[in-house]
Formats: C-alpha cells, sequence, structure tokens
C-alpha cells in the first residue's frame, strides 16, 4: 500500500478550525520491558508503544477528533477516558488502522501504521467496542479462524488455542457455538481472538461494559498478567474508578481533544481520578431533584 499523505484534506477544515496547542508528554517513563515476541522487541527496542501526532478526525463539519498528542510507553497500562462522544473510540479506531485519519500520524512500535500497515497490525491486538463475532462458529473454531487469519501455524495455533482457552476459563464451552455465549464469555473469547497472534500491544474498547464482576476480574487478571511479561495495554472507559485501580498511566479525553495525560499520579494531583475528570471536563449539574419524584 503506497503512503498517502496525511495532512488534512479538507481545505475548509484548515480555515475554520484552529489547530490546538500540542497536548504535553505527561512525563512518561523509559520502556521498562521487552514486547511479547522476540522480533518485535528487537524491532521496538527504544520506541514507545504507541505513539500519536496531531491526529484529527472530521465527519463532515465536525472534527471528532481535533488535535489529539499522546505517548503511550511500553510495558504500561494505559487508560483513555472520557464521556460519551468524547472522541475515545474514534481514536482508537485510527491508531489501529480501522479507520482513516483526516490528518495526523500514527506509530506502533515506531511503525507507522497508514504508511506499513500490514507490520504495524501484526503488532496489534484489537477489541473493539460491540464486537462483531462470526458467533456460528464455536469458541475454539473462533479462535483457531483467528489464528490462521494472523498467518500461525496450524500447530501453533491449536497450542495456543488450547491455551488461550484454558487461561480464560472457557474450556468447558470450546464446543459450543459463540452465539450462545453470554456477555463475559464474549468478552473473553474475543479477548483471546485479540491475543492469539502473541501481539506487542492490546488495545480495548470498552473491555468490560456488559460484564459480570467475576468475568471482569478474570480478564483483569489476564491483562495483568500480560503487561507483567512485556506486553502494553491500552483501555478506554468513562468509569473512573476502574481506570485508576487498574491503570498506571491515564489521559483524559473531552470534546476530540485531550486535556491531561501522564501517570495516574501526575494526573490526580492529589485527588481522586473522578474529582480531577469533573474539574477538567465540567458539566456537572448540581441540582436539589426533581420535586414530583420526591416521597411525599
Amino acid at each position: 500500500m503506497a503512503h498517502e499523505n496525511l495532512s488534512p484534506q479538507n481545505e475548509r477544515y484548515d480555515q475554520t478550525h484552529n489547530r490546538p496547542e500540542e497536548a504535553p508528554g505527561g512525563g512518561l517513563t523509559e520502556p521498562v520491558s521487552a514486547p511479547v515476541e522476540a522480533e518485535v522487541a528487537e524491532a521496538s527496542r527504544g520506541s514507545a508503544a504507541l505513539e500519536i501526532t496531531n491526529l484529527v478526525k472530521v465527519f463532515g463539519q465536525q472534527a471528532a477528533v481535533d488535535g489529539v498528542n499522546l505517548t503511550v510507553p511500553r510495558g504500561s497500562f494505559y487508560g483513555l477516558v472520557g464521556r460519551n462522544g468524547a472522541g475515545k473510540t474514534t481514536t482508537l479506531s485510527m491508531a489501529t488502522g480501522l479507520l482513516k485519519p483526516t490528518a495526523g500520524q500514527v506509530l506502533v512500535g515506531g511503525l507507522d501504521v497508514w504508511a506499513n500497515p500490514l507490520d504495524a497490525k501484526r503488532r496489534v491486538g484489537v477489541l473493539p467496542d460491540g464486537v462483531r463475532l462470526f458467533d456460528k462458529l464455536t469458541g475454539e473454531q473462533l479462535l483457531t479462524y483467528a489464528g490462521r487469519l494472523h498467518g500461525l501455524e496450524k500447530a501453533t495455533v491449536a497450542e495456543r488455542t488450547r491455551d488461550l482457552l484454558t487461561t480464560m476459563d472457557l474450556t468447558g464451552a470450546a464446543g459450543r457455538k459463540v452465539a450462545d455465549y453470554s456477555a463475559g464469555m464474549t468478552k473473553k473469547i474475543a479477548l483471546a481472538c485479540a491475543m492469539i497472534h502473541a501481539p506487542s500491544l492490546l488495545v480495548l474498547d470498552e473491555p468490560f461494559e456488559a460484564v459480570d464482576p467475576v468475568s471482569a476480574s478474570n480478564i483483569q487478571d489476564i491483562l495483568k498478567a500480560y503487561v507483567a511479561g512485556g506486553g502494553t495495554v491500552i483501555i478506554s472507559s468513562h468509569v473512573m474508578d476502574l481506570v485508576q485501580r487498574l491503570c498506571d498511566h491515564v489521559a483524559i479525553m473531552n470534546a476530540g481533544r485531550i486535556l491531561a495525560s501522564g501517570t495516574v499520579e501526575q494526573v490526580r494531583g492529589g485527588v481522586s481520578l473522578e474529582e480531577r475528570f469533573v474539574e477538567l471536563v465540567g458539566g456537572r449539574v448540581v441540582s436539589e431533584g426533581i420535586s414530583w419524584l420526591q416521597s411525599s
């Protein structure tokens, strides 16, 4: 695929939108460990897991993402938080090659996602929000299909499928159609599909939405072990408490822009992440309630 110029394609955009100042990097730390696979480690040594520069996405006359700058250190558990409609899903879709930007650059381990899409995407496992699966397949068949799509050898796929089904506590459901899975089981099999090619970066959009507490705890344990083994995880969420407990880095997004980014402690600034979020984003309505809903 030929490299395309991703400077703003819409002249009107340049005339009607002021580009924001570049967001600070947040004092991010040095890379802490090698990615999951040795060949990725060699190619990515010394680079961030993900670098987003001046990323823009315009739909019609509306800038859904308006000049986002973000650096995700390798080996980190990174949270992207924001209200519904803040631009999180659009940003992550562009970062993983699912949606073409209007402008900007995305590097995964130093590789440009849009100049080298195949090589860059080999390093990424993606769990989109509202993921649609081939749910007429069994869990085992779906994992096998995902592994073969990534070009893995048959024996490797079989071994990794067994390991993932065991890790996700889905061995007993391996022969059942995914259409018959619960919401938590569906999220776990989708996560397994995202991990089967041993990516160095996992990008998960609302991974705990509609998931019961037990399944959520199991998924969290899996992701923590993945990061401890050298991988990098990015999750989007609007649940501040979850991000504060799970992540070591965080970025707060609103109206298509990054308002703050860095370690969780840096962004919190001595208060809870929720308090900091409300302070930056605003919009909270203080009310005494609706009189006719109050019991007499």
